[in-house]
């Protein structure tokens, strides 16, 4: 399937004022007494998507250069997906695992096809996709590997984020995350990212997996040396342990390849996937895997309600469709280097540093021009939208369907108020 062109134009389609409950100010106002105040949003209120912009309840317009942190990689209600969502919706929706249905075995031949291993678990969230591999992992550890009862081990890496389940939250070491929410559970070792002595010591015969991210996006898109992949799949094998690769921001297009880990022409046993796989439509991830891992699982070790749904294999099936012509990673390499250019032209100008992979950026800003923060909300007032994370680091991820004239602007709106 050939993806539609897509425009960038002003205009969105509709009547773009009708049904506004109120200003920005009073709908953000509204939300405090009845929100959980677990996140700190930049001060706009969406109301309209198309593409690569959205627009405000005021009508203002801004240029999304977040993506949802990649889960919309086709930018925002692509023809394609709203069109296989629209169709799947007057058939339908839902299931449960109770039955078989008609959209299910279509998505999870495409997407093992696409990834190029053997069988999918589908679900939900990307962090519900982290949890399910852990109990794969292990049920792998003790049922094929031989590990004694309850003493499996995974190795993970520093700075890592996985999600933000009891469990995940345990083996971070963001205190932020991890403060206030114990117990936890054992079992996970903790070494370097980005280091192979550190990860070769602290793999042994209770090790059932080393689960990492080929990238680190929420620790600044940190990209390790050339070979660490290599060396951590050699490493697995070599020890006889499953290589988990969490995929769930870095894959599905967002890198230049499909996958981050095929800058290496590395193979993992495991991929967790999730955001992009609902095109910013529904939520859906998957453990893809090969026959002999997800193989362990039995019926009523691990399910989900929602997990593979009719309208989620419908979004999903069409998302693979997208990214099986190619024309989406070829746009993340070929619009990586104009965004590379363009910061290694701010580098002495405000930037002291940035990391590119495909149309992924982290870019370290001078700390004494502002936080993170600080300088999300500037570009805020310019009609960008970024997000910061730790101290002076701001991220870019644009939708993959940006033109080259519109990256060329935004970084010049960087540039702008950096200066």
């Amino acid at each position: 399937m050939t993806a539609p062109t897509r425009t960038t134009g002003t205009a969105f389609a509709g009547n773009t004022s009708a049904g506004t409950p109120g200003s920005s100010a009073e709908l953000i106002r509204a939300e405090a007494p009845v929100l959980a105040h677990n996140y700190h949003p930049l001060p706009v209120v969406i109301a309209r998507a198309e593409d690569v912009w959205v627009e405000d309840v005021e009508g203002r317009r801004y240029l999304d250069m977040l993506a949802g942190y990649s889960a919309l990689n086709f930018g925002h209600r692509h023809p394609a997906l709203i069109e296989a969502a629209h169709r799947q919706l007057d058939q339908l929706t839902l299931t449960s695992r109770a039955f078989h249905h008609d959209r299910l075995a279509g998505f999870a031949a495409g997407l093992a096809e696409l990834t190029g291993l053997d069988m999918v678990l589908p679900m939900n969230t990307g962090a519900e996709a982290v949890e399910s591999g852990i109990k794969v992992a292990r049920k792998w550890a003790y049922d094929v590997k031989g590990v004694p009862a309850d003493r499996a081990t995974i190795v993970v890496a520093a700075d890592n984020f996985h999600g933000r389940t009891t469990t995940i939250v345990g083996f971070s070491d963001d205190e932020t995350a991890r403060t206030g929410f114990g117990p936890f559970t054992p079992g996970f070792r903790v070494v370097p990212y980005n280091d192979l002595a550190a990860l070769e010591a602290a793999v042994d015969e209770t090790t059932a997996a080393v689960l990492i991210e080929p990238i680190q996006g929420e620790a600044g898109v940190i990209i390790p040396d050339d070979g660490y992949l290599t060396g951590v799949r050699e490493l697995t094998r070599r020890h006889g342990c499953l290589f988990i690769a969490d995929e769930i921001q870095s894959g599905l297009g967002r890198t230049g390849s499909t996958l981050a880990v095929d800058h290496e022409a590395v193979v993992p046993d495991v991929v967790l996937l999730g955001k992009a796989l609902g095109g910013g439509i529904v939520p859906v991830s998957a453990v893809v895997a090969r026959r002999e891992v997800l193989g362990v699982l039995h019926p009523g070790e691990h399910g989900s309600t929602f997990g593979g749904n009719p309208l989620a294999a419908a979004v999903g099936s069409a998302v693979v469709e997208l990214l099986a012509t190619g024309e989406f990673q070829r746009r993340a390499t070929e619009l990586g280097e104009v965004l590379r250019t363009g910061l290694a032209a701010l580098v002495g100008e405000g930037v002291t540093g940035f990391r590119v992979r495909g149309l992924w950026a982290g870019v370290d800003i001078d700390p004494a021009l502002g936080t993170g923060r600080e300088i999300s909300e500037r570009l805020l007032d310019e009609g960008i939208l970024v997000k910061d994370t730790h101290g002076s680091t701001i991220r870019l991820a644009p939708p993959l369907t940006i033109t080259r004239e519109v990256l060329e602007s935004a970084l010049k709106s960087l540039g702008k108020v950096l200066g």
